[in-house]
């Protein structure tokens, strides 16, 4: 199935609200699709490679209880196309109240994504995990999501 970018980055937004599952996002990878964090922390890698490795990392982000530690209480999503067809920009931003500080939170997040027949070859996430850190209660050195 051919998405557009547009129809990829409201994915995402569901995705984030919760309105989607993340093995649905894995879907919209290519076979040799590459999930990339810009700034990973200890708790997340680099890259992840391969629809299969993305399906089962977010299967394993998803035992986290991350919806047990901040509740989304509303999710946007803005899709700016440029001079490459292939390659779009999103910005997605949440909002919520984080059960660990127990404070209202923003959190913004920015992607490049490309594409390849409708399906995301590369999707550069460019996030601040010490902010989700924060507002998750991960622990400092060696945490882990898992």
């Amino acid at each position: 199935m051919t998405r557009t970018p547009e129809e990829i980055v409201e994915h995402v937004r569901r995705m984030v609200a919760g309105e989607e599952t993340h093995a649905q996002f894995a879907d919209l990878f290519a076979e040799d699709g590459v999930m990339a964090y810009k700034f990973p922390t200890q708790w997340q890698p680099e890259e992840i490679k391969g629809r299969g490795e993305i399906r089962a990392y977010f299967g394993k982000v998803r035992g986290a209880n991350v919806r047990e530690r901040i509740e989304i209480q509303s999710a946007e999503a803005n899709c700016w196309r440029t001079n490459d067809p292939s390659v779009a920009v999103a910005e997605i931003t949440h909002r919520g109240w984080s059960k660990v500080k127990q404070d209202y939170y923003t959190f913004a997040t920015v992607a490049i994504i490309r594409l390849r027949d409708g399906e995301i070859v590369r999707y550069d996430d460019y996030m601040n995990p010490l902010l989700l850190a924060e507002l998750l209660g991960l622990p400092g050195q060696g945490a882990s999501v898992s």
